[in-house]
């Protein structure tokens, strides 16, 4: 029964997807909420420029409305859902703003620094009010470093911190047709098989979910995109995963399943660092998929390393969750 339920959740919500994008791309267009590209980057991509993006939102609407149909034939949803909704909109509403921004009022850079900063801080924190008020755990483990702490009052500061470096994380990799759609599907999979392991059917559920829209969305993104996720998306699945690992005690191991979102955000930091103190650039450009572009890779070439490469993250963390 609860097989066939997550069978069914990933066709529902691929299906959703499917059938929602060629909607989406035609209105967009009509809009002309296209994509504006930088100058500054490899200029094999100004031909990407006016690309509808904020397809975002068919990947949201798809995971949202799989996920809750699906959830209700097994059971009521629980606190879990809630936060995981919450997450995955809150942040989902920021990046809306971000790319509205962009796409509407033609400021490129969207909102600032600051101004995206606070939403996801106001986001976060709400997520740990949550957390409080369902009186989630506030302990971090990590069983191959046999690491046990409760963080308590701490745990807020911690929760701020790691929903924005995720959401970040994975808002940085979604720079070419497909990156980050390819590489999110195998990390949510992953989430996935251990919620199952775990016994937590609904973060199962929705995980699957995820995973379905997500490849219902990479039939129009793979190379060459018809549509772009834009922040809408990427914010709002950073914000699932990273809710779906707090559910699921994950925390940390999310470091290892998310390994390409780490590694594109370390390569923008290293790079704004090394620069800035050195006057040197370490990449050819940031984040990394850019750089092994420059260095005359394809990019179905770099898109399909990166896949392989969060397959072997995602392998790794599933392994050491089981194993320790």
């Amino acid at each position: 029964m609860l097989e066939q339920v997550l069978f069914f959740t990933i066709l529902l919500s691929f299906i959703l997807t499917v059938v929602m994008a060629p909607v989406l791309i035609p209105f967009l267009r009509k809009l002309k909420f296209g994509q504006s590209i930088r100058e500054e980057g490899p200029q094999d991509h100004l031909r990407k420029s006016g690309t509808p993006t904020m397809g975002g939102i068919a990947i949201m609407i798809s995971t949202v409305v799989a996920a809750l149909l699906m959830v209700w034939r097994i059971a009521s949803p629980s606190s879990d859902m809630l936060l995981l909704l919450f997450a995955t909109l809150g942040f989902g509403l920021i990046g809306f703003l971000d790319d509205f921004i962009k796409v509407v009022l033609k400021r490129n850079l969207g909102l600032t620094s600051l101004q995206k900063i606070i939403g996801q801080l106001v986001v976060a924190l709400v997520c740990y009010g949550i957390v409080v008020y369902f009186d989630y755990s506030t302990m971090i483990t990590f069983a191959p470093l046999g690491l046990e702490i409760d963080l308590k009052w701490l745990y807020v500061v911690f929760l701020v911190i790691y929903f924005i470096a995720v959401t970040n994380a994975m808002n940085l990799t979604d720079g070419l047709d497909g990156l980050l759609s390819g590489t999110a599907a195998i990390a949510f999979g992953a989430f996935a098989i251990l919620a199952w392991w775990q016994q937590n059917y609904e973060v199962a559920i929705f995980c699957m979910a995820a995973v379905g829209a997500l490849l219902g969305f990479l039939v129009f993104n793979a190379h060459p995109a018809k549509i772009f996720m834009g922040d809408t998306g990427s914010l709002a699945l950073g914000g699932a995963l990273g809710a779906i690992a707090l559910i699921l005690k994950q925390e940390l191991l999310v470091i290892i399943i998310g390994g390409v979102f780490v590694i594109e955000a370390f390569s923008v930091i290293l790079q704004v660092i090394s620069f800035k103190t050195t006057g040197k650039r370490i990449f050819k450009m940031s984040p990394l998929h850019h750089h092994y572009e420059l260095s005359g890779w394809s990019e179905w070439r770099v898109v399909t390393t990166f896949w392989l490469v969060g397959f072997l993250f995602a392998a790794l963390g599933i392994y050491i969750e089981m194993t320790f």
